[in-house]
């Protein structure tokens, strides 16, 4: 103790200097540390996750309903009353969902008063919601063979119909519903065995396996096309995220990465359809953008990472940072006690934000014209801000690390505000790569390089249905039949998720 204290100087201002320093270290480590509990322990999002947020509506709902139901036991009239209200605000039941009619009549249809038949006047229809269990059924097909009596060895048989399994028992919907079941409601394989199982239908997982990676084949020409229809686009979102994959030769597993593309123009009124494109490569060099969109020129919203710069390097695109990135770094320092510059800095973001709530919907010039008017004077203030507060604190501190994170993609975050088809934020793109991680969290890992590229083909289709509100399950089911049937690989556009027109089968339905 004594070595150390005769170590120190003499003079007041290097032990000043010293002390500063030292304290400075402190208040980093002590920062690091609280970001490393919140990680472990705490939430990791801004706001609290739609899914979880639900899950506890959910218990307090249930809670409602058996305190409802506890009320009616012991009030009929009060059961009355619910059920009249049920029924006027319960909805209609979509029209083409089959009907099963079961009509309830009185036994005497004579009057009680005069014995006279009584006539209809009206009647009351009441619909319920049924459910049949996922229902297995085997379709038989028979194709007669024919000989002639007259000339031997004569034999006339009509073809086999195209399958996409050759020799297999499943049909293309059957597939199709494994698809969905796998990459939509992000089901693993084995659990999906399990579930068939059930109902008697014993199926391999390996098996599953098989029907998934033959009509991950057969798509990847739309998958393709789709690719080719974004980067024919003026303005894309672009993100990544980890993917697991099965690295049999190292007994352990390696990441990979999923890169999403992404076209939504719904904010500003545009006409083209909104899609969006996965594509699985095996690391994250900066080249695998560059090598996606080579053929892309026009705006590309991304976040922080570095791989998109070579692309604006070469003068091909021009980048449009994220807002909800720079917040959320401020957002973990004001989550992580008290922080004022962090504070005040999400008080000027949320304005922006506030901003750009009014303008959604509107033209691109509209929008422009107001973000010029109202947005432009709040950057330039905010950046005035970051430069000042950032001249005054230590530079090794994580609020001068966020403060620069924003500062040295200043060009990029405020090109919003002179394009009204520029969103404020990358969000778009994020929302569409959450269906990855909902699989990716139950299935653990892609079981090969090949396995994560089959999941990139067959979500991205799927995540392209929903945005344009268009069932997956029947989509998939239509397309492989087509293509199995022979559609030309010329008309391929007319298999674009955008372009499916779903037909209504009552008679299979039911």
């Amino acid at each position: 103790m004594a070595t150390a204290l005769e170590a120190l100087p003499d003079d007041p201002g290097t032990l000043k200097a010293m002390l500063i320093a030292e304290r400075v270290r402190s208040e980093r480590l002590e920062q690091i540390i609280k970001e490393l509990q919140r990680h472990r322990f705490g939430r990791r999002a801004e706001t609290l996750p739609e899914d979880q947020l639900l899950l506890g509506l959910e218990d307090v709902e249930q809670g409602v309903a058996v305190e409802e139901a506890e009320a009616e036991s012991a009030d009929p009239e009060r059961k009355t009353e619910r059920a009249a209200k049920r029924r006027a605000n319960r909805g209609s039941l979509p029209a083409h969902l089959p009907r099963i009619e079961t009509v309830v009549d009185i036994e005497d249809k004579s009057c009680p008063c005069c014995r006279h038949w009584l006539h209809v006047i009206g009647e009351d229809v009441a619909e319920r919601l049924d459910i049949v269990p996922a229902q297995f059924r085997v379709l038989v097909t028979r194709r007669p063979r024919y000989g002639c009596r007259a000339c031997e060895g004569v034999v006339v048989q009509a073809p086999a119909p195209n399958r996409l399994i050759e020799g297999g028992i499943p049909t293309e919907a059957t597939v199709a519903q494994v698809l969905v079941s796998k990459y939509a409601d992000h089901l693993p394989l084995y659990r999906q065995a399990q579930i068939y199982a059930r109902q008697g239908v014993r199926l391999d997982r390996s098996t599953l396996a098989d029907w998934v990676g033959r009509a991950a084949f057969l798509l990847r020409p739309i998958h393709e096309r789709l690719l080719g229809h974004l980067k024919a686009s003026t303005k894309l979102f672009a993100d990544e995220t980890t993917a697991p994959v099965l690295d049999p030769g190292r007994g352990r597993t390696k990441t990979g990465q999923f890169f999403a593309y992404a076209r939504d123009d719904r904010p500003f009124g545009g006409d083209d359809p909104p899609a969006v494109a996965y594509i699985y490569a095996p690391d994250r060099k900066a080249v695998r953008p560059t090598e996606h969109l080579q053929d892309f020129n026009g705006i590309l919203q991304v976040d922080g990472y570095s791989g998109y710069k070579a692309l604006a390097e070469k003068g091909q695109v021009r980048l449009a940072f994220c807002w909800a990135h720079v917040r959320r770094r401020f957002y973990e320092l004001a989550a992580n006690g008290p922080a004022s510059i962090a504070t005040e800095a999400l008080k000027r973001i949320a304005a922006l934000y506030q901003i750009e709530t009014t303008i959604r919907g509107r033209s691109p010039d509209e929008r422009r014209k107001v973000r010029q008017e109202k947005s432009l004077p709040l950057l330039d203030a905010l950046e005035a801000f970051l430069r000042e507060k950032l001249a005054l604190i230590s530079q090794k501190t994580k609020l001068a690390e966020a403060i620069r994170y924003a500062l040295s993609r200043w060009e990029g975050l405020c090109r919003f505000a002179g394009d009204g088809t520029i969103e404020i934020d990358n969000n778009t793109v994020e929302r569409s790569i959450r269906p990855l991680a909902l699989t990716r969290k139950n299935a653990l890992f892609a079981g090969s390089d090949g396995g994560a590229r089959h999941w990139a083909v067959v979500a991205s289709l799927i995540e392209t249905c929903k945005l344009n509100d268009v069932d997956p399950y029947a989509y998939l089911s239509a397309v492989i039949t087509c293509i199995v049937d022979g559609h030309p690989n010329s008309a391929i556009d007319d298999l674009m998720p955008w372009t499916f027109k779903p037909k209504v089968d009552l008679t299979a339905v039911a």
